[in-house]
């Protein structure tokens, strides 16, 4: 997906039936030793061949061990989990990701573009640099068939070929892009420190707790 992030397919079972934004644990194996992790989907349930998942790798035993896996590897996978998901639920959302916590989120935008669901959906997607920008081409394509649906990037390193917004999401951002924000549900997930960020940006705009879910991605790395 980008120099140091990749994706993982799955034949997917004829009964697992899952939503956008759910994840599940998986165990696989390098050598003698087995690794447990949870990951979000990265796929969407109108994809019914394969599901998959997708990592950001680091210098950590188990991803490093994960990078060495090959095609036809034994890996054993418990699903679904979570109740971080959006189904058609509210008529306008927003979701506010960085880095590798935009899983959810493109599995959220697929579905949502592939069943034509009426919400109106805003993505705030902040990484380092437009390199690190996970799934660019995907939303892309889904904002240009899907008119419900827009995507705002941001990166804290821009260069001079880069035309969108730079900075970290923040409130005059989302005033900027998102003239009815008070009308929106706010989804944020990713590590603590970031999703600890956005719950004191959603407070910010003076918004009432119930108006933001969010999702804890513990275990890193």
């Amino acid at each position: 997906r980008t120099h140091d992030v990749s994706s993982f397919k799955f034949p997917r079972p004829a009964e697992l039936d899952y939503k956008p934004g759910q994840f599940f644990f998986i165990i696989f194996k390098q050598g003698d030793k087995e690794f447990g992790k949870h990951f979000s989907f990265s796929s969407s349930p109108t994809e019914k061949d394969y599901i998959e998942f997708t990592k950001k790798f680091t210098d950590h035993e188990s991803s490093l061990a994960l990078k060495a896996v090959k095609v036809g590897d034994w890996a054993r996978i418990d699903a679904p989990y979570g109740k971080f998901t959006f189904e058609g639920e509210y008529p306008k959302i927003a979701l506010l990701g960085g880095g590798i916590g935009i899983t959810p989120f493109i599995s959220m935008c697929k579905n949502a573009t592939d069943k034509g669901l009426s919400s109106k959906i805003t993505l705030f997607y902040g990484c380092r640099t437009e390199n690190d920008i996970v799934f660019k081409k995907e939303f892309e394509e889904l904002a240009q068939k899907n008119k419900n649906l827009k995507i705002v990037f941001t990166v804290n390193e821009a260069t001079n070929q880069w035309k969108g917004a730079t900075g970290s999401i923040n409130a005059e951002m989302i005033k900027k892009e998102l003239s009815d924000y008070k009308e929106n549900v706010f989804y944020t997930c990713g590590p603590p420190p970031m999703v600890k960020a956005m719950e004191a940006l959603v407070e910010s705009l003076g918004l009432p707790k119930d108006q933001l879910k969010f999702e804890y991605f513990t275990g890193y790395p």
